[in-house]
């Protein structure tokens, strides 16, 4: 492998171009760079929250127990961090995780056959 193979830049990551919440907060609906389209339920994606406070740190063990976030929370905001994540504000009172695509691509997508 030679030196300038090393330093070129990787493949970008895909990523959502767009990301719209349904009117009563309880799915997230996104469309990606590559024309895909997915979605999720707001307690799905706050039962797979990554924040410190959901997973141990060292272990990478969920400390959340998911059975305990009620069937009607909502995303009450959506923000984007940066170029590469998005974070919500749950109607529980949750806001500290940070989703990056790839795992909101993870997240959304249907469980494959």
């Amino acid at each position: 492998m030679s030196f300038w193979d090393r330093i070129k830049p990787a493949e970008r990551p895909v990523s959502a171009t767009e990301a719209e919440l349904s009117q009563e907060g309880t799915r997230l609906h996104l469309t990606w760079d590559d024309g895909v389209k997915t979605h999720a339920t707001a307690q799905h994606l706050r039962q797979q929250c990554p924040c410190a406070g959901c997973v141990d740190e060292w272990t990478n063990k969920r400390t959340l127990d998911a059975t305990q976030v009620p069937a009607d929370v909502r995303i009450t905001q959506v923000q984007p961090v940066g170029n590469y994540a998005l974070t919500f504000a749950f109607s529980d009172g949750h806001s500290t995780g940070i989703y990056p695509w790839k795992l909101l691509r993870d997240l959304t997508q249907p469980p494959a056959a």
